[in-house]
């Protein structure tokens, strides 16, 4: 079965065609920036970022990196913090804002449950979805939970599928989804991050300045840790801290920077294992162009965050997943990324043969990036005004996802 679509009469306000980017976490403004900007520069489009409300703070600070902020904001009422509410409320005031301003498309990132509210609320409109990094999938409903269940909805009703390499695609076509209108554009993370990461800026924590100074220098070597998904919690997130206070001792040239997840609970059991740990700094949840320029001064990288896997072999930086299965196996497959789970021994063992091994470590990421090559929200941005029917040329995909890390 073969999911197509005929291209669409655009009618949009004023000369421009409006496109809604619609997000509401960091990584969607990430992932977004490069979009906008993009459709900015080539100027067919008008692009206009609505912030659902989900992450309000994190997302508006997200887009400060590229000089971008919501043209429209929704206020977003939470009492219980359920799903069910926050998926409620956000397709209620998509709905409202879609019926007013009527956008000609609207552009979903990833599986958030924004992502489900803003494809829902303009599907039932009759506005085409474009669902930008489309086809990723666990096929484990239980894992990422709910966004495994939100990316597989999406597709469903989406008019365009931007999938970010081959094998997203292929997902796709496993699943009926197939045709001119899924196309391989690149993941948009690897434009930001090397946009970001360009530009010269002190960091947001003096500690940090200090710290990169001497990455820089060569008198020591940056490990960075994040550990943020809800399912590390408790237990596992205890045994990769275990493993973590172990490395540091072993190794008197690392330093490690962990930024913690702000939930107070996973703060508390952060700080403990590593409070009082000598070259272990825990921060506060990072801007992104800290973990940006952190991440292209690291010499390896534990995390169990998706964002981090796509980014991280741009900069020839290793990545220990802290996960037992990755929707992102492109990484794992070029050997850019070993899948260790959250087992302490394990982890410390992966990490100790990297951190002693320059030669593995730097194999790891010799194929480049499968991610991208920093031109996804071009192609974005063509793929956009063909469905729109402003531009008759199919856009061209992502031949070779694999480029040389940046020096």
């Amino acid at each position: 079965m073969q999911h197509t679509h005929s291209r669409v009469k655009s009618e949009g306000r004023g000369e421009r065609p409006e496109i809604h980017l619609v997000g509401g976490t960091r990584p969607e403004a990430v992932k977004l920036a490069p979009v906008a900007s993009a459709m900015a520069r080539r100027g067919r489009l008008r692009p206009v970022i609505v912030a659902s409300g989900q992450h309000p703070l994190l997302f508006e600070q997200a887009l400060t990196a590229f000089d971008q902020r919501p043209e429209i904001r929704l206020d977003v009422e939470r009492r219980t913090g359920s799903q069910a509410e926050l998926l409620g409320h956000t397709v209620n005031a998509l709905d409202a804002v879609f019926a007013d301003r009527r956008p000609a498309a609207v552009v979903v990132q990833g599986d958030t449950t924004t992502t489900l509210a803003g494809a829902l609320a303009a599907f039932w409109r009759r506005i085409p979805v474009v669902h930008l990094e489309a086809g990723l999938r666990s096929h484990d409903l239980a894992a990422p939970f709910p966004e495994e269940g939100n990316r597989r909805l999406v597709g469903q009703i989406s008019a365009l599928h931007l999938a970010p390499t081959a094998r997203a695609a292929a997902n796709l076509a496993d699943e009926g989804i197939a045709g001119p209108d899924v196309l391989v554009v690149g993941n948009t993370s690897v434009d930001a991050v090397l946009d970001v990461a360009a530009k010269a800026a002190p960091f947001s924590d003096p500690r940090l300045d200090a710290l990169a100074a001497r990455a820089r220098s060569g008198r020591s070597r940056l490990v960075l840790v994040t550990a943020h998904r809800r399912e590390a919690w408790g237990r596992p997130l205890d045994e990769v801290l275990v493993a973590v206070r172990t490395l540091v001792a072993t190794h008197r040239d690392i330093e490690v920077v962990l930024p913690a997840h702000p939930n107070p609970a996973v703060r508390e059991q952060v700080d403990r294992a590593l409070g009082d740990v000598e070259r272990a700094l825990v921060t506060d949840p990072l801007p992104y162009p800290d973990l940006a320029r952190l991440l292209g001064l690291a010499t390896l990288v534990l995390s169990d965050s998706g964002g981090i896997q796509e980014e991280a072999p741009s900069f020839g930086v290793p990545v220990l997943v802290l996960r037992d299965v990755t929707e992102r196996g492109e990484a794992v497959e070029a050997g850019c990324a070993l899948l260790v789970g959250t087992d302490r021994e394990r982890v410390l063992a992966t990490a100790h043969h990297l951190l002693t091994d320059e030669a593995a470590r730097v194999a790891m990421t010799s194929r480049g990036n499968p991610f991208g090559d920093g031109r996804a929200g071009e192609r974005t941005e063509h793929a956009v005004a063909w469905l729109l029917g402003l531009d008759g040329r199919r856009p061209a995909e992502l031949v070779s996802s694999a480029v040389e890390p940046v020096a």
